[in-house]
């Protein structure tokens, strides 16, 4: 099988964007007077979308729907004018694309972060390389829904099965597999290789360019 496209997920997979989003969320629970977390705590509360950030990063003692829905809406606030501050590509990520690119793959990318902030993101960041960059409108959609990953394959023409999915997460995987697409895990972002591969990872690479050798 030749695959003739690839989704990407965002943060952790194209992106480093761990600062930039740990820093907005410490920021509102500074103004509230709540701990604070530290980097690698975040880590693991990134991948299911940011209102769902919001929850894990709340005192378990403040955590009700008014408070979560009142802190996100300060977070996005916060995050949206912090977002491309830290935030870079991983090593190796702009010379795959432009490969990629070079060989007429259709590429796209699908995150859990806010449509808003994923289309800036991916935009500033990586201008002119994506078909389409596909955030979240609605929790129902939320991966890992299947649904916007395969109305980028219709729009695109093509069979599920000739896409890649690549991605950081269980959350990646598992959407990858509920769309019936390749799951590609790659070993540089939140998670970790053996996570990976128990949520239905195909093929875990450690290194951009490996993508390459899978197309």
């Amino acid at each position: 099988m030749k695959f003739k496209g690839i989704i990407f997920d965002l943060d952790g997979t194209l992106v480093n964007s761990l600062e930039d989003i740990s820093d907005a969320m410490n920021t509102v629970l500074t103004n509230l007077n709540y701990p604070t977390h530290t980097y690698d705590t975040y880590q693991y509360f990134i991948g299911s979308g940011l209102r769902n950030l919001v929850s894990k990063a709340l005192p378990a003692s403040n955590n009700s729907e008014d408070q979560i829905e009142t802190c996100f809406d300060c977070m996005i606030t916060e995050y949206r004018e912090i977002c491309t501050l830290k935030t870079k590509p991983y090593e190796g990520i702009i010379e795959l694309l432009d490969t990629l690119a070079s060989k007429n793959i259709k590429l796209a990318v699908f995150s859990n972060k806010a449509d808003e902030l994923t289309k800036k993101i991916a935009a500033e960041i990586f201008p002119d390389y994506f078909e389409a960059a596909v955030g979240l409108s609605t929790e129902e959609l939320k991966k890992p829904n299947p649904f916007e990953a395969i109305e980028i394959s219709k729009n695109w023409n093509l069979k599920t099965e000739e896409i890649l999915f690549v991605g950081d997460s269980d959350i990646d995987m598992q959407t990858a597999n509920n769309a019936n697409m390749f799951a590609v895990g790659v070993s540089w972002g939140y998670r970790t290789e053996q996570e990976l591969k128990n949520s239905g990872a195909k093929l875990v690479i450690n290194n951009p360019s490996e993508l390459i050798e899978i197309v």
